[in-house]
C-alpha cells in the first residue's frame, strides 16, 4: 500500500450541529471522560490496595475497569479533538487502528464477564473445590485469552479491509466503527462471513456461556439456604446488569452497521455516544455500589 493512500484523509460525518454546540459538546465529552478515568481508577486502586480484594472476582473487575480505560482513551482524547476542530478527518491507518482497539477492547468485556461467571459458578457451585480450581494460574490464563483473543480475531478484519480502495471518504459515524466498511469500492463478501464468525466467537457464545452458568448457580441455591440464595444475588445480579446493557448496545452496532437500517443522523449520534459512555462509565459505579466489599472501601475512602 503506497504512502498517499495510507494517508487518505477520511471525514467522520455523524456529528450533528457541531459548529453551533462546539463547546458545549466539548465540555460534556470532557467531563464524561474524566468521570470515567476517576471511576474506574477508583475501582483499580482500591482493589490494588486491600488485600482482603485480592480475589479472582475482585482481579476481574479491576480488568474489566482497566480495560474500560483502555476502550475510552482509544475513542475520546480523537472525539474532544473533532468538536473542537473545523474539520472533522481522520486518516485512513488511524482510523483502522482506533477500529481495532475499539472492536478488541469491546470483544474483551464480554471475555471478562465470561471469566466472572466461571469464577461465580465455582465458588457458589464448587466452593470446596475454589482455592484448587481458581488459583493464580488460571486466573492469569483467563484474563491473557480476555485481551490476546480478541485481539487476534480483530486484527485479521482490520489487516483485509486496509487492502481495500475506498470510493467514499465520509464517514456516517463520530469514530471508526463498521460504518468504516462502506466506505469500500467493493463489498467484501469474506469480511462480511468472517465479521459474523467473529461475532458468533467472541460475543454470542460468551453471552450463551454466561446464562448458561447464570442459570445453573440459580437452580443450584435455590434448593439451598437463604444466606447462600443471597450471596448469589448480590455476587451475580452486577454481572447480569453490565451483560444487558453491552448487549443492547452492541446490538445497536450490528443493527446499523450490518443491516444498514436508516435512522437519522440525531438517533445515529446518541445511540454511538451511549456506547461509549453507558458501559465505561456505570460499571465501575454498579459494581461499587452492588459489591458489598467494594462498596465498603468507597465509603472508608470518602466518608
Amino acid at each position: 500500500m503506497d504512502a498517499e493512500f495510507n494517508q487518505t484523509l477520511i471525514t467522520l460525518g455523524g456529528f450533528v450541529d457541531v459548529d453551533k454546540y462546539r463547546y458545549l459538546y466539548f465540555v460534556i465529552l470532557l467531563t464524561l471522560y474524566i468521570l470515567i478515568l476517576s471511576t474506574n481508577c477508583t475501582i483499580m486502586c482500591l482493589i490494588c490496595i486491600h488485600r482482603n480484594l485480592h480475589e479472582p472476582m475482585y482481579i476481574f473487575i479491576a480488568a474489566l475497569s482497566l480495560n474500560s480505560l483502555l476502550f475510552s482513551t482509544a475513542i475520546y482524547p480523537k472525539l474532544c479533538i473533532d468538536v473542537v476542530s473545523q474539520k472533522q478527518t481522520i486518516s485512513h491507518s488511524a482510523c483502522l487502528f482506533q477500529y481495532f482497539l475499539y472492536y478488541s477492547f469491546a470483544a474483551s468485556d464480554f471475555l471478562l464477564l465470561s471469566a466472572m461467571a466461571y469464577d461465580r459458578y465455582v465458588s457458589i457451585c464448587k466452593p470446596l473445590q475454589y482455592p484448587t480450581i481458581m488459583g493464580k494460574r488460571t486466573v492469569v490464563v483467563l484474563l491473557t485469552l480476555a485481551w490476546f483473543l480478541p485481539a487476534c480475531e480483530v486484527v485479521v478484519a482490520t489487516v483485509i479491509s486496509s487492502q481495500h480502495k475506498l470510493c467514499d471518504f465520509t464517514s456516517k459515524g463520530i469514530f471508526c466503527n463498521n460504518t468504516f466498511f462502506k466506505l469500500h469500492c467493493v463489498k467484501s463478501a469474506f469480511l462480511t462471513v468472517y465479521g459474523l464468525f467473529v461475532m458468533m466467537n467472541l460475543v454470542v457464545v460468551p453471552v450463551m456461556f454466561i446464562l448458561f452458568t447464570y442459570i445453573k448457580i440459580f437452580v443450584i441455591t435455590y434448593h439451598r439456604c437463604a444466606e447462600i440464595r443471597q450471596k448469589a444475588a448480590e455476587t451475580c445480579l452486577p454481572h447480569l446488569m453490565v451483560l444487558f446493557s453491552f448487549v443492547c448496545l452492541i446490538l445497536f452496532d450490528v443493527i446499523v452497521a450490518r443491516l444498514e437500517s436508516d435512522l437519522s443522523k440525531i438517533v445515529r449520534l446518541i445511540l454511538t455516544l451511549q456506547i461509549v459512555v453507558y458501559n465505561p462509565l456505570f460499571n465501575p459505579i454498579i459494581y461499587g455500589v452492588k459489591m458489598k466489599e467494594i462498596w465498603k472501601q468507597i465509603k472508608r475512602l470518602f466518608c
